[in-house]
């Protein structure tokens, strides 16, 4: 699958600020016009794309209008967030939740929307799913077996898995509403496995909060509850202020990248004693011992096939 122009916007954005920001709009709580606005508010005051979506209610004729309504006010892209589908938007994350117990958001789920992305010709993003503690709304109806916060490891495991699974983008959620963050210490785990673009959801309302976890490693931030408010120039000035700590961030990481680590500690391979007390030449000549029995064990395979095959065709 080729890659798309969004997908190939995202790379760009990156590259070019070390971090983007995802302003998330819920049609379930903020339909149509509403919906529309503070998208058009998170466009002018910095959000680099906008997401449309959400755990309920989102879908049909409401997210229709809605992300329509939003197009017309909009000069950046929108990705679907959800798993239903409208001709609206410009990509969707073709997402499977990695630690789902059930094989409908494992697989079911895309293919029921596979055909309905071809004929709108939506770009779909290859996308892992990771769902962490608390878990939220999105937790309960994807019946994940949520990742603790205290365990860096298995999040990192999963995010590996993601990729090594064909995955273009890996999430980590803690779930619309969270009460904070997931810990920088799991952020980073899950950054340092991963070669492809890293997003965390849930739980980011302030703007220090959105420097910790991409100074962490994030690559991209969700934000959507924290947008939710009534007050149109409180938004502006909350979305201002989150996009600059971003990008400000991410001067810094452009400075100072963040490369993954085949030797982080959570994945360290522990050679045998014999192996590390070996010099570079002892290793060598222990190599091509093992070559030469291999040889010669081939060698004998070989005798030994030609006499059974000789003693075979002399009884005939």
């Amino acid at each position: 699958m080729i890659t798309g122009k969004v997908e190939k916007y995202i790379h760009e954005k990156i590259e070019k600020n070390g971090a983007i920001l995802l302003s998330l709009v819920d049609p379930d709580k903020q339909p149509f016009e509403e919906g529309a606005k503070v998208a058009e508010a998170c466009c002018e005051c910095g959000a680099d794309i906008i997401l449309v979506g959400g755990s309920l209610g989102a879908q049909g004729m409401i997210l229709d209008k809605t992300t329509k309504m939003i197009r017309e006010r909009v000069n950046i892209p929108i990705v679907l967030f959800n798993g239903h589908v409208t001709p609206f938007a410009d990509a969707l994350y073709f997402m499977y939740i990695m630690n789902s117990r059930d094989t409908y958001w494992l697989s079911t789920g895309q293919i029921e929307v596979a055909p309905a992305v071809k004929k709108m010709s939506i770009e779909p993003i290859p996308t892992g799913y990771i769902i962490l503690e608390p878990g939220r709304t999105v937790g309960w109806l994807s019946n994940a077996n949520l990742i603790p916060r205290n365990k860096p490891d298995i999040a990192a495991a999963t995010a590996l898995a993601s990729e090594y699974m064909g995955a273009r983008l890996i999430i980590t959620d803690s779930g619309s509403g969270a009460d904070s963050p997931a810990p920088a210490e799991l952020i980073r785990a899950v950054k340092s496995q991963l070669s492809v673009p890293y997003f965390y959801a849930g739980g980011c309302r302030t703007a220090d909060q959105a420097r910790t976890i991409i100074k962490a490693g994030a690559d991209g931030i969700h934000v959507g509850t924290a947008f939710e408010i009534d007050d149109p120039s409180k938004i502006r000035e909350k979305v201002t202020s989150m996009s600059k700590a971003i990008k400000e961030a991410g001067k810094d990481r452009i400075k100072n990248p963040i490369k993954p680590k085949a030797d982080h500690p959570f994945f360290q391979f522990k050679a045998p004693r014999w192996l590390s007390k070996l010099s570079k030449e002892k290793l060598d000549e222990k190599l091509n011992e093992l070559k030469k029995q291999r040889e010669e064990n081939r060698k004998k395979s070989e005798e030994k096939y030609k006499a059974v095959a000789n003693a075979v065709a002399n009884k005939d």
